[in-house]
């Protein structure tokens, strides 16, 4: 039955793949608006196929930058799926089969992180998603943890580019619980939610194997207040960001 309920989920998240290829094809969005409202639908759909759950705690960001620790794809479903929002993600993205066409078609803003191309691309980007009055949500630490620690150091690019462009950054944290059937076969959040060192497919076929799992995003309830020293240098208001965001974790 195991086998059987991998392969339900996996054709489940295949068809509504397909479904949306077909959704955008005829409908054609042609604003940032538009694509990432169809990026809202599709993770709605997707959580349902995958008894994926989630609880907002606080405020959610309807604007500005919006910045929260990274533990699997499984992220984004959720920050699409509870409103239409725009991704910054690495220009290798666009690359990966299906998810790059699918990010790109969402509008989902692209660093190429290239010594040479990261400032006057990364700013271009980012003032592209602010002037299109939706939230700008992204990952500061660049990659996904095992949950080991709340998060790991944060990047402070994307942050100092924000700060620069005078848009308010609001703090997140989100957590994943899996249901008692799980636990008591010995799943873990940590081995099976979260993405550690697994290619992406060997990762979606051990998750597909949960029966379900919460997640639960907490948001401050105001936008980070960078001190004067983090306003000007980088890497304190990467330090500042990072302290506010592990200050909404959820306690072990």
């Amino acid at each position: 039955m195991s086998f059987l309920h991998r392969i339900y989920r996996i054709l489940a998240v295949v068809l509504v793949f397909a479904y949306s290829t077909v959704e955008v094809l005829i409908n054609r969005p042609s604003t940032r608006t538009q694509r990432a409202a169809w990026l809202s639908k599709i993770g709605n759909r997707l959580l349902r196929t995958q008894d994926i759950t989630f609880t907002t705690v606080g405020p959610v960001p309807s604007d500005g930058a919006v910045i929260s620790n990274h533990l699997t794809y499984v992220d984004v479903l959720v920050h699409a799926a509870m409103r239409p929002c725009v991704f910054v993600a690495k220009i290798e993205l666009r690359k990966t089969p299906v998810f790059g066409w699918i990010s790109m078609m969402a509008g989902t803003i692209y660093i190429d992180r290239r010594i040479g191309r990261r400032t006057t691309q990364a700013a271009d980007g980012m003032a592209k998603g602010f002037r299109d009055g939706l939230p700008v949500v992204f990952f500061p630490e660049g990659t996904t943890g095992v949950g080991d620690v709340p998060a790991l150091p944060f990047r402070n690019g994307l942050l100092a580019q924000s700060i620069a462009a005078g848009e308010p950054v609001t703090a997140g944290f989100i957590h994943y619980d899996l249901t008692a059937r799980d636990i008591a076969r010995g799943k873990t959040a940590r081995n099976d939610v979260h993405w550690g060192t697994e290619t992406l497919w060997q990762h979606m076929w051990n998750f597909s194997d949960l029966h379900g799992i919460h997640a639960t995003i907490r948001f401050a309830p105001e936008p980070i207040a960078f001190s004067e020293a983090a306003i000007s240098n980088r890497k304190i208001a990467a330090e500042e960001a990072r302290a506010a965001v592990v200050a909404l974790a959820v306690p072990r």
